[in-house]
């Protein structure tokens, strides 16, 4: 067999490959002998059928049969020799194939990058040296008072810090605002909507003018949106408002005792702060790690060049840019608002899809060079736990996976980390004041 390569990009290939016709025919006789030994033929009894009748019978299959072995072969051959390895299944064009002629084809594929792997030991990094204090834990206790919070009805007149129920309409330029920003409904017009009496809630300005009214009493409130709004068909314009006060409301905060810690499931207070300190100790080292990896991967990036399959990228930017579409509709972006930032949602996409394929090989090639690997009892270890988070259990878990390719992911998932707990064994880690 002989083979020759041709570059036709930094990750795209083609092989051209030759396999003599005496190998071809010796696959024929090969494959005509397994068919006559298994064939069943009216009249004769399974695998007694005459070679010649066999032959002309079977002539399609065997033929194809042959083709298939031989490609397969050939083809896995001619990536050993040439080293490479493919990304996707190959466009596999045939030039010439029969019994007494040598078997001739061209196959086109997209490979992984080749590169030099650059010195990964010794990246230097910093890291926070940051400690739980008493005032984040603190901090924390108070979230957990803002989410037991009671809203209870007032018949005063609003004040700063209060929270109303409204009704409003707006206009723009003497037309609804939804002629003007088409994307903004709610903008427009809501009913029993809640607002927080501060300067910079909602529209700057437009709860500072609700200060002094009083439940039933109806308001005209002007603004000027501001230059950078969301809605930039609005931005620098001036709107205003009829509303009327539905209700006005004061958050009551619950005392700090014994009482609240039961109702986060703490026996007590003390308890409470202790489970709160853990979590916020966790949580400090998770993001401490985190920026540690982060600077070592950007080390790793600014090394080394790595060129991409573009099928690779293609596929990555659509999963990013559906990642990013998903978010924008959960947080109640209109579909409109999304579609005017298709071009920019892409560009992002793209260039976030082509960052994490160059860390997904960079990291890989460390993982091989330094023989660190996945070990069953890890990825046992890693269903259980994800199990146990989604409350499933893990055959199930290990199914779903398996039918969507995940099992594959998570492995990966696994590895990438193994190699960045070696970097960071490896680096040079300066201590740094935290900043508070």
């Amino acid at each position: 067999m002989s083979t020759t390569i041709e570059h036709l990009g930094p990750c795209k290939k083609l092989l051209r490959v030759e396999v003599e016709a005496a190998a071809v025919d010796k696959e024929f006789v090969t494959t005509e002998a397994d068919f006559a030994r298994h064939v069943t033929l009216p009249g004769f009894r399974p695998g007694k059928a005459p070679k010649h009748l066999v032959q002309r019978t079977l002539a399609d299959r065997i033929k194809e049969e042959v083709k298939r072995k031989l490609l397969n072969e050939s083809y896995r051959q001619a990536l050993d020799e040439h080293k490479l390895r493919p990304v996707s299944q190959p466009h596999i064009e045939e030039v010439q194939f029969g019994p007494g002629q040598a078997m001739i084809f061209t196959a086109t594929v997209e490979t992984e990058p080749q590169f030099e792997l650059p010195d990964y030991t010794g990246l230097a990094v910093r890291r926070e040296n940051r400690v739980v204090t008493e005032e984040d834990v603190e901090r924390a206790l108070d979230s957990l008072r803002e989410q037991k919070a009671a809203f209870a009805d007032v018949e005063r007149p609003v004040q700063t810090g209060d929270f109303v129920v409204v009704n409003y309409t707006g206009t723009c330029d003497g037309k609804p605002i939804i002629d003007t920003a088409p994307t903004a409904k709610g903008l427009t017009q809501q009913t029993n909507f809640w607002l927080h009496v501060q300067t910079e809630h909602f529209i700057p300005g437009f709860t500072d003018q609700l200060i002094g009214a009083s439940k039933g009493e109806q308001r005209t409130v002007t603004v000027t949106f501001p230059q950078d709004f969301v809605a930039k068909e609005l931005s620098g314009k001036v709107g205003v408002y009829e509303v009327e006060v539905v209700q006005v409301k004061e958050k009551n905060l619950p005392a700090l005792d014994d009482a609240l810690a039961r109702g986060y499931g703490a026996e007590n207070l003390e308890k409470l702060k202790e489970g709160v300190r853990k979590d916020l100790d966790n949580e400090l080292k998770t993001k401490l790690r985190r920026e540690v990896r982060n600077q070592l991967v950007a080390g790793l990036l600014g090394r080394v060049t790595v060129d991409l399959p573009d099928s690779m990228v293609e596929l990555e930017t659509r999963g990013a840019v559906y990642d990013i579409v998903r978010a924008n509709a959960e947080r109640g972006v209109p579909k409109e608002a999304i579609d005017e930032k298709k071009e920019e949602i892409y560009s992002v996409a793209s260039n976030s899809a082509r960052e994490r394929l160059k860390v997904a090989f960079l990291l890989g090639r460390i993982a091989e060079k330094e023989t660190i690997k996945v070990t069953d009892q890890e990825m046992t270890n890693q269903l259980l736990y994800m199990a146990a988070q989604q409350q499933v259990k893990p055959e199930k878990l290990v199914k779903q996976l398996r039918e969507s390719g995940g099992l594959v992911d998570l492995q990966r998932q696994i590895l990438h980390s193994k190699v960045l707990d070696f970097l960071e064994l490896k680096a040079q880690v300066e201590e740094v004041p935290g900043q508070s």
